[in-house]
């Protein structure tokens, strides 16, 4: 039984039917940790954070709040707060009596739950709403609502389920920021599930990367992005560049290329294998004939994203394969660089992951 983690999960595993939609999921979460359950649809993320709620049961498997077994309590008998995707605001109400609705049900004082009521309006951005109808706010008003509603209780958990994926761009990337500060300022654990990638690596001080029911990778993430434990993780977190390669004594063939490589990664005979590798990884090099990571490309498509570009080309010493670099706008415009311009690359051998 754990003593010392905050959440632990156990051997969880979930079935619907013949359809096994968790298996053997075991994790530890740290009192005050922001976590990211993280992965396409289907792969299990928000059953799992439903079974943690209580609002689905496991199959087998066991879950801890500190020392406490809570495997088979009742939702209500769980210290957590919850945000879901919709909102799920009562329309009839208004924003003060949504944010109340859990005191209300602790039997809080009225003096009491106003009170509450105008410091969590207060911390969630949108003080003086009390009286406002939720059809009367905006998406991300909305969502604040129930963040305040959530947190009303002080609960030791807070769960949030894909709670951004229904604003615009702009809204979400303001309110995650949000979320993440008021996690921080008020030191409360916090799970989170999201497909978004990007949002998942801004605010989580760990991510848990899903597929298929099962957990790909744990780790910070810088750790996940930088040292994918698998071929799904590099793939899914962040862009890469998939090459097939060759690896023998001699080094990583790469089409006419051959990357040298520590002793240490060259197996005892000759495979074939897939190479993996970040676009910030390619870098502009300047023409150096005897440099074994350096090659020529000719740029096929560029993507402007603002202040750096998405520069695809091709490189006929990797065997006419299309690779994706990053470079800045500035010098693309210094370098006067277009469709059909040459370009000097070097591939990054130190950042190259083998599977």
């Amino acid at each position: 039984m754990p003593d010392h983690n905050y959440l632990s999960l156990r051997h969880l595993d979930k079935n619907f039917g013949s359809f096994s939609a968790l298996k053997n999921i075991s994790l530890d979460i740290q009192e005050g940790e922001f976590v990211c359950f993280l992965g396409p649809s289907g792969c299990g993320k928000t059953t799992l954070l439903r079974i943690i709620a209580g609002l689905e049961v496991q199959t087998s498997g066991q879950i801890f709040l500190r020392d406490t077994d809570i495997s088979r309590r009742a939702p209500a008998e769980r210290d957590y707060g919850i945000v879901f995707q919709s909102y799920a605001l009562f329309p009839n109400l208004n924003v003060s009596a949504n944010v109340a609705y859990g005191l209300v049900n602790r039997k809080w004082a009225k003096a009491d739950r106003d009170r509450r009521v105008g410091e969590i309006l207060s911390l969630v951005g949108l003080p003086g709403s009390e009286k406002k109808y939720p059809s009367q706010l905006s998406g991300g008003q909305q969502q604040r609502i129930a963040l305040a509603r959530a947190l009303a209780t002080s609960p030791g958990l807070l769960l949030l389920d894909e709670p951004l994926s229904a604003l615009d761009a702009l809204e979400r990337v303001r309110l995650r920021q949000e979320i993440r500060h008021l996690q921080q300022s008020l030191g409360v654990t916090t799970i989170m599930v999201t497909h978004d990638q990007e949002e998942a690596m801004s605010v989580a001080d760990r991510i848990v990367v899903m597929n298929h029911g099962t957990i790909e990778q744990v780790g910070t993430p810088i750790d996940i992005y930088c040292e994918p434990a698998s071929p799904f993780v590099a793939d899914f977190v962040g862009k890469v560049n998939v090459l097939s390669g060759h690896i023998d004594q001699s080094g990583l063939r790469l089409g006419n290329l051959t990357i040298p490589l520590p002793a240490s990664v060259r197996p005892a005979q000759a495979l074939n294998t897939k190479v993996y590798l970040r676009p910030e990884d390619l870098l502009s090099h300047t023409h150096d004939a005897s440099d074994p990571c350096s090659f020529d490309a000719v740029i096929d498509q560029i993507d402007f994203m603002g202040a750096f570009c998405h520069v695809h080309v091709r490189a006929a010493d990797i065997g006419n394969e299309r690779l994706m670099v990053h470079l800045t706008l500035n010098f693309l415009k210094e370098k006067e660089l277009l469709v059909g311009s040459r370009l000097r690359l070097k591939l990054n051998s130190d950042r190259i992951r083998l599977f």
